[in-house]
Order: structure tokens, then C-alpha cells, then sequence
């Protein structure tokens, strides 16, 4: 594929991904919310799951087989026992039909008990796979996915919508199997008993089908509304969580309280909807029942008083025109909770079918230890189509130089590195590791050689040594403890209550933002990369810290390549070489005595906002 073409192609790509409105305040249309109309496509896709499963799934349909003839059995059972027994005072051969009707229900039971508990087994298995592939997937999707939806709403998809689908296959298959065979068993010992009452009952099936296709019709549609406003819901929930002191600092939380309620209503709006909509399907189910069953006790009658039929017969009869609506009941409330689980798998599948933005170009090949020599040639790039942030940008890295990025808020500084980790893809252009181009290396071999340390730093749930250990999984405890002391994290570390082995709360927030910045900082030693970015790194740390920070840094940096975008003049007063950023463009290069030379825009910048120790910010 030449230049062109992988231009082209990450255009189309960004292009489409792009379109869709980003994080922040009002509705997010991502993932196609609106759209859940691939019933059959949903249902093959399960079923392609369950069919792993296919010898208990098998084994489940025996036993519905049998729990459902114990059922149809009772009626006929009990229709033996007035004609055959009662009629005649019989007794000794009533009490034997009695304990057999015992017996055919108790098994009825058992069965009925041994196919749920195998079911369970069915499902969470399947559940297992489906969460792994929806994991799995996450895992693989480019950056700009996440940039652009909500967490609450994928967390929403990861949850409700897995455990919808795990309601229905747990309660709803079996329950599906068993009325399916109930309704026939029904049908044809009606049939057999007295095939005119059997057509007098077979006239509401019509009636309950038209029901339910009725009905049916707009609780699809309101299920889904319902799952995409609980991620709608979700989303602010995890969002206002996160920013919880933000919230407070700005005094917001009224504000946040009304969206809440906003998303909240919306919630219960669609809620009450579907479920309204849902239970209209029993009362109306259970009024067609009622009148057949009036109709048949009125011409069953008629027929025993004629004597055309038996009393017991009439008795077993009326007993399975009962066990002819129960299922009918169940398989057209079951339709809607079919319906809401495979609302909620469309929206699952949707995420699993995703391809990431950014993928290996055909060829790509790994790339061993580099030497650290970094080439941009002619490099655009937009995150929005029309909307260019960076363009035209040309610079050299030799091995090991130190490279300082300074420019405005919003001037391009971060994407510069974002571009260079792959994080994104550039429009025009190319980006050169060695002399070779970045898109002809495999990611992960290209990433593993960069070490980053972030402005916004991420620890996980977990110990310390854990979290530095993220930066190479293998390290021994002896490189993770040197790794520590070179960030000079090993000091407070050893004060913490189980020193390394001390748990850290979600994104470590039982330690200072400044502790937090020097794990990450070990972090990024312990991986020992080549190409080293830090943004910002030192930011979030006190005066005092960030001298022990810098003292790190350039043994850190020695012999590596590094990008470094920083807000206080020591940080870069000592870079090799420094590239002024304005709108996009490099508008200046050079040392930071040269750059102070030409009195232009860095002068500029030193004078407004370098004195004072004044922040150049992302």
C-alpha cells in the first residue's frame, strides 16, 4: 500500500468514526442506540454462542420433554379417576390413581428443578464467552473510541445489557421449550379426547397471535429506548462520580442534580412505557383465555348433558383448555422478554463488530531495540474532517536528544506525541522511527519502545508494586524497588503502611497527586524504553518534588530520545532543541538561548509566562 492509498484510507476511517458527537454534556448517539431492528441477526449470533453447548442444551430439551408430559399426564390422569373409579365408588383404585398422580407431578417437578439447574450452567458459560469477546474487543479498539462515548455507557452495555441475556437464557429458553411443547402436548390430547371441543378452543389461537403481533409491534421499540436511556443514565453517573471534586469545587452540585434528573425521567418515562406496554399482553391474554374457557364449559356441558361425554371427560378437558392458555400467557410475555434481551445484544454485537480505527497495515513488520532517531516529514492532521490541528510539521530527533515542545493552549503540543505512539493516524504525510515509517510497524512492537508519563496520571486498583510493575510485567521486585528509588518514589513508598504492598483505591486516590505522578514515573523507568514522551509530567508536584523529579529525569533520559512538554523554564532551558508551536505550525526551532536571540514568538512566551514560573499549558 503506498503513501496515498494509507492516507486515504485513515481519512475514510476517521471520517466515519468521527461523526459521532464526542464526551461531554447532551445525548450520545455512538453506538447506534436507535437502531435494534436485527431481530434474526441478534438471535443467530446467540445461538451461535450457545451452540457450544449443545449437548446440555440437548439433555435440557429431554427433560422439558418429560416435565411436560408429567403435566399433561395430571388432566388425564384425573379424568380417569372420576369415570373409571369415583363413578363407580372404587375406592382402593381411586387411592392407587391418586398416589399415581403424586408421583407423575412430584417427577414433574424434579424435572422441571434438573433442567433449570443445567440451564443456569448454560448460560453463565455462554455469558462468560460473550463478556470475554466484548472484553476482548475493548481491548483492541483504538483510542479515539473511547475519546468519543461515554464510559458510563459501555459500562452500561458490559452490564445490563449482559445481564438481560442472561434473564432470558436462564428463565425464558426453557420456559419457551416447555409452553411450545405444552401448547401441542395440549392440542393433541385434546384432539384425542374429543377433537370438536379441541376446534372450539383452536378458534382463539388466531386472537392471541394477532395480540401478540400487535403488541409486540411497539414493546421493541420501547425496550429499547429503555436500554439506551439506562446508558444515557449510567454514563452521568460514572462521569459525575469521577469529577466528584470538581463538582464540588465549582459548586455544581445543583446543577449536576438536574441533569441527573433530566436522564433520570427519561429513564422512567421509557421504563414505565415498555413495562405498561409489556403487561398489556396478560390481561388481554387472560381475557381471550377466560372467554374460551366459558365457551368450552358451555358446549362441554351441553355435550355431558346429551350425553355425547362423560363427566370426566368434560373435568379433563376443562382442565387442559387451562393448560392451553398458561403457555400461550408465557410465550407472549416471553416474546417481550426475548425481545428486550436481544435489544440488549444488538447493542452488545454492535461494540464486538467494531473495527478499530487503527490497525497493522498489511506487512507491517516488529521492530527491535531503535536507537531513538525520530523524523516528522510533512506531517497534517485533523481530528475533524475540515478542521486541521496540525500542518505541515517537520522536525528531527537525533538518538538520544532532548526535545522540548512549547507553545499555546490547543497549539498541537500533545498531538505531536499522540501521532507519534499511533494513538491516531495522520492525513498527510509520514512519521519516521529509524528511518522507517511508523505504519509499517507493528503497533504493539512501536508502543513497547516508547516510555509515556502523562499529565493526567492513571494508577490501578491494586498494590504499588503492582502498578509500577504495569510497565514490564516480568520485572523482578528488586527492579521494581530500583525503579522506585531512580523516580525517588521509594522514599515515601517505604512510609505507606505496607510499604510496596499497600492496596491503592481506584486511580490511587488515597495518595497525593504528587505521589500518584511518581509511580507513574517508575512506571515508565521500570519499562526502559527507547523513546521517551513525558506530558507534563511534572505538573502536578510542588517545587521541592519536581527537583527530585529532574534529577531523575536526566539519568532517565540519558542515551534515550526524549519529547518533553513542560511548563516551567528549568524543565527545558537545558533541551537540545526546542520546537515553538503556534496554530499548528513549528514557527521556531532552536536552543533555548537561540530562541531568546531572535526575540520572536518564544520571547514572547518566556516574557508572558515562562517568568514567574507561569504555565505554557497542553
Amino acid at each position: 500500500m503506498n503513501k496515498r492509498d494509507r492516507n486515504t484510507k485513515g481519512k475514510e476511517s476517521k471520517s466515519q468514526t468521527r461523526r459521532l458527537p464526542g464526551p461531554g454534556g447532551g445525548r450520545h448517539r455512538g453506538l447506534g442506540g436507535e437502531r435494534a431492528e436485527d431481530t434474526k441477526g441478534a438471535f443467530n449470533r446467540i445461538w451461535n454462542y450457545l451452540r457450544k453447548e449443545s449437548r446440555s442444551i440437548t439433555l435440557v430439551f429431554f427433560l422439558v420433554i418429560g416435565a411436560t408430559t408429567c403435566n399433561l399426564l395430571g388432566p388425564f390422569l384425573m379424568g380417569r379417576a372420576i369415570d373409571s373409579f369415583i363413578a363407580r365408588g372404587d375406592i382402593a383404585g381411586l387411592a392407587r390413581m391418586a398416589l399415581l398422580m403424586v408421583s407423575v407431578y412430584l417427577g414433574g417437578s424434579f424435572l422441571n428443578w434438573l433442567q433449570t439447574f443445567i440451564m443456569v450452567g448454560v448460560s453463565q458459560r455462554t455469558l462468560r464467552e460473550i463478556r470475554s469477546d466484548l472484553f476482548r474487543k475493548l481491548q483492541e479498539l483504538s483510542l479515539s473510541f473511547f475519546d468519543e462515548r461515554p464510559h458510563g455507557e459501555l459500562m452500561s452495555r458490559m452490564t445490563n445489557d449482559v445481564e438481560t441475556i442472561n434473564l432470558t437464557l436462564t428463565q425464558s429458553v426453557t420456559q419457551l421449550i416447555s409452553s411450545l411443547l405444552t401448547v401441542l402436548g395440549v392440542v393433541a390430547m385434546m384432539l384425542v379426547i374429543n377433537y370438536k371441543l379441541a376446534l372450539v378452543t383452536l378458534l382463539t389461537v388466531p386472537l392471541v397471535a394477532l395480540i401478540a403481533r400487535y403488541v409486540a409491534r411497539y414493546t421493541r421499540k420501547a425496550f429499547s429506548e429503555q436500554q439506551r436511556n439506562i446508558g444515557d443514565l449510567n454514563g452521568l453517573i460514572e462521569e459525575t462520580i469521577t469529577g466528584q471534586r470538581v463538582v464540588k469545587l465549582f459548586c455544581r452540585e445543583r446543577e449536576m442534580l438536574e441533569r441527573f434528573e433530566q436522564r433520570n425521567e427519561d429513564y422512567r418515562t421509557s421504563s414505565t412505557r415498555a413495562g405498561v406496554l409489556a403487561s398489556l399482553m396478560g390481561p388481554l391474554m387472560g381475557l381471550v383465555n377466560n372467554l374460551s374457557f366459558a365457551v368450552v364449559a358451555g358446549v362441554g356441558g351441553w355435550m355431558a348433558v346429551g350425553g355425547v361425554a362423560t363427566v370426566g371427560t368434560i373435568a379433563a378437558f376443562l382442565n387442559y383448555t387451562r393448560q392451553f392458555g398458561h403457555p400461550l400467557n408465557r410465550l407472549a410475555s416471553l416474546y417481550n422478554t426475548v425481545q428486550s434481551a436481544l435489544a440488549g445484544a444488538e447493542r452488545i454485537f454492535e461494540i464486538i463488530d467494531q473495527e478499530p480505527e487503527l490497525q497493522d497495515e498489511p506487512g507491517a513488520e516488529p521492530i527491535e531495540k531503535v536507537k531513538g532517531e525520530v523524523t516528522f516529514a510533512g506531517v497534517d492532521f485533523s481530528y475533524e474532517e475540515g478542521v486541521p490541528v496540525l500542518k505541515n510539521v517537520s522536525f528531527r530527533a537525533e538518538p538520544g536528544e532532548m526535545v522540548a515542545l512549547v507553545g499555546p493552549t490547543g497549539a498541537g503540543k500533545t498531538t505531536i506525541v499522540n501521532l507519534l505512539t499511533r494513538f491516531y493516524d495522520i492525513d498527510e504525510g509520514a512519521i519516521y522511527v529509524d528511518g522507517k515509517d511508523i505504519r509499517e510497524i507493528e503497533i504493539d512492537s512501536l508502543r513497547s519502545q516508547l516510555g509515556i508519563v502523562l499529565q493526567d496520571t492513571y494508577l490501578f486498583s491494586g498494590t504499588v508494586e503492582e502498578n509500577i510493575r504495569f510497565g514490564r510485567l516480568a520485572a523482578r521486585k528488586e527492579e521494581v524497588e530500583e525503579a522506585a528509588k531512580k523516580a525517588n518514589a521509594d522514599r515515601f513508598i517505604r512510609h505507606l503502611p505496607r510499604t510496596y504492598e499497600t492496596e491503592l483505591s481506584e486511580e490511587g486516590a488515597n495518595l497525593s497527586q504528587g505521589q500518584r505522578q511518581l509511580i507513574s514515573i517508575a512506571r515508565a523507568l521500570l519499562a526502559d524504553p527507547a523513546i521517551l514522551i513525558l506530558d507534563e509530567a511534572t505538573s502536578s508536584v510542588d517545587t521541592r518534588t519536581e527537583i527530585h523529579i529532574q534529577k531523575a529525569m536526566k539519568k532517565l533520559m540519558k542515551g534515550r530520545t526524549s519529547f518533553v512538554i513542560a511548563h516551567r523554564l528549568d524543565t527545558i532551558r537545558n533541551a537540545d532543541k526546542i520546537l515553538v508551536i503556534k496554530g499548528g505550525e513549528i514557527v521556531e526551532t532552536g536552543t533555548h538561548g537561540e530562541l531568546l536571540a531572535k526575540e520572536g514568538f518564544y520571547h514572547e512566551l518566556h516574557n508572558s509566562r515562562f517568568q514567574d514560573a507561569d504555565v505554557i499549558n497542553q
